[in-house]
């Protein structure tokens, strides 16, 4: 029997699929090789559109546009008085902090877009929760969320991750979270 995979898993293996096809694939021909419909297929392509993949739609079927830069989610705990250190060593090492993500109990997952590229990025950041009513997203988990990162490279955000692991930052992915986080 075949093991049925879930819609992160799905994903992924669509993005590993059409990365590694030198024709475009049809809707048909993925849906068959991931075991739904053409239409789940389209919806799966408007999420990973959504998320950052440049998918281009032509007459043969999908075609993946090879990205300028490569993306990974971490997970990190800090607190709020090492925001600045987190993101200045992000972007210092040549990541942009594209997001951030909070698992709450009761509401779900969170997402607030941050688009950290810079040392100015970080202080307007810096600023803007300093002067701001509100708190930063990781108070609402105890110091715990989750960053996703780009860079020009793996080897780039293979730095980043030892630089907050050095720093005692970086946390590890629980089993649980990991389909939150999935493609």
């Amino acid at each position: 029997m075949e093991q049925v995979l879930s819609g992160s898993q799905r994903r992924k293996k669509i993005v590993d699929m059409l990365k590694q096809s030198p024709v475009p694939l049809s809707g048909t021909a993925l849906g068959r090789e991931t075991g739904v419909s053409r239409q789940v297929v389209v919806q799966d392509m408007a999420l990973l559109r959504s998320q950052g993949y440049d998918i281009m739609a032509t007459p043969r079927g999908y075609v993946l546009d090879a990205p300028s830069h490569v993306m990974r989610i971490i997970k990190v705990f800090h607190t709020d008085a090492q925001i600045e250190e987190e993101l200045t060593a992000i972007v210092d090492l040549g990541g942009c902090v594209e997001d951030v993500m909070v698992n709450h109990r009761a509401y779900g997952k969170i997402v607030a877009p941050l688009n950290v590229r810079n040392r100015r990025d970080v202080q307007s950041f810096m600023n803007k929760i300093k002067t701001g009513k509100s708190t930063s997203l990781l108070n609402v988990t105890s110091g715990y969320h989750f960053h996703r990162i780009s860079a020009e490279s793996e080897e780039i955000l293979d730095e980043i991750e030892e630089a907050l692991k050095e720093n005692g930052m970086l946390a590890e992915i629980l089993p649980y979270e990991k389909e939150l986080i999935e493609i």
